[in-house]
């Protein structure tokens, strides 16, 4: 089976790894870089994106599955969503069974927490708790930016900025950016009593319950930016794959 797996850039990576865990399987990786980042797009500009990359994906690889793993599209443009093409949505239903304050909190992109629909989503999700919608950009940025490997005391000093004044009596928070699960350490360590959700297994599960037949792990990268400047980050983070320009 071939799943290709976009996003805006290292995103990505936080669903690959999850996936495979547990599913082996042939994985495209596509980071969309020159269009980072998809939280700061107009919606016009960004669907015509999520269009565009969707039949770029199918055209070159022919895909048996298709994750958009970035929580934005995935929320602003549910009519994409299908059986061969899988999104990352935030996990807000768990995230109200667990709670025990009534508190909860997504992590999100600029235009995720403006939308529309993700008040909807919460609406059908969660009916009996409190949630609050906090912008998330800084820290993505910090994940695309590599800083988050380089420079971990600006990153804990962003965290604390971000979130410290936000998040009084919340107890479990969403990653609803698949860029955030790489700040997860520093984000437990900054603050040990909150439970940090990261939807990246659910979309995992997903996809092994699709896979019949046995295979092998192999992993093609692309991205429409600087192939390397993504091999830099990549090979920090123990991955020696070569980089493809895909525009």
């Amino acid at each position: 089976m071939v799943i290709a797996v976009f996003d805006s850039g290292l995103g990505s990576l936080s669903v690959i790894q999850s996936i495979q865990k547990i599913a082996k399987s042939e994985i495209i990786y596509f980071a969309d870089q020159k269009n980072f980042p998809y939280g700061k797009k107009t919606r016009h500009n960004l669907k015509k994106i999520i269009k565009n990359t969707i039949s770029k994906l199918q055209e070159s690889f022919h895909p048996d599955i298709i994750v958009m793993a970035s929580n934005t599209p995935s929320v602003l443009f549910p009519e994409y969503l299908n059986s061969k093409i899988i999104g990352v949505l935030p996990p807000v239903k768990q995230a109200a069974k667990i709670t025990k304050t009534g508190k909860i909190a997504i992590l999100a992109t600029t235009a995720t927490v403006q939308s529309k629909e993700i008040t909807k989503y919460i609406k059908k999700q969660a009916r009996n708790v409190q949630v609050k919608k906090i912008d998330a950009t800084e820290l993505v940025i910090l994940v695309e930016s590599g800083k988050f490997l380089t420079d971990k005391k600006h990153c804990a000093k962003t965290i604390r900025k971000i979130l410290a004044k936000q998040i009084d009596g919340i107890d479990v928070i969403t990653l609803s950016s698949t860029h955030l699960p790489f700040l997860l350490p520093m984000l437990k360590k900054e603050f040990p009593a909150i439970t940090f959700l990261d939807p990246a297994d659910d979309v995992a599960q997903k996809i092994a319950k699709k896979i019949k037949k046995k295979s092998k792990n192999r992993l093609q990268i692309y991205t429409s930016g600087d192939p390397k400047i993504l091999q830099k980050h990549l090979q920090k983070l123990g991955i020696k794959n070569k980089v493809s320009f895909l525009p």
